[in-house]
């Protein structure tokens, strides 16, 4: 038997919509990983360029933006402060000074030593066998990448 089709009122209600759904979910996870960010000293920006970085050593800072979906505004201050922080340097690329390449310093790579408890904490609290979060995940992603076409 075919579930009865949504009414208008029903579509509107906010229970209904996968964007405030997709918005709670993310804000959820945001304060998840608060406490063991806060103990590496970085915010959640910073951890997710951490993680491209550590995937790929001397990326530009262009390809880092496109990678984690933030505009130079944004990433400009946020690698600043990881370079404050010491644990990445930003240089003139040799081959074309007009790109700046992001590297991991020392400290920053000895950080990935520290972070990588992180996605166990999370499987756990979340509840998710690693299966159940790389399907969600991919799921997510998709969603993403049609949103952007």
């Amino acid at each position: 038997m075919a579930s009865p089709r949504p009414t208008a009122d029903d579509l509107l209600k906010l229970d209904h919509q996968l964007c405030f759904a997709l918005y709670s979910a993310s804000l959820a996870m945001t304060k998840l990983y608060k406490p063991w960010l806060e103990e590496l000293g970085l915010t959640y920006p910073q951890y997710i360029a951490m993680l491209a970085l550590w995937e790929e050593d001397g990326m530009t800072v262009s390809t880092l933006g496109e990678r984690l979906h933030l505009d130079s505004g944004t990433l400009t201050p946020l690698l600043k402060r990881l370079e404050a922080a010491d644990y990445v340097v930003r240089l003139r690329d040799v081959d074309d000074e007009r790109r700046v390449r992001i590297r991991l310093t020392t400290a920053g790579r000895r950080l990935r030593t520290r972070a990588a408890r992180i996605p166990a904490c999370v499987l756990e609290a979340t509840q998710c066998s690693p299966g159940d979060a790389i399907a969600l995940t991919q799921q997510v992603r998709a969603l993403r990448d049609r949103l952007g076409e």
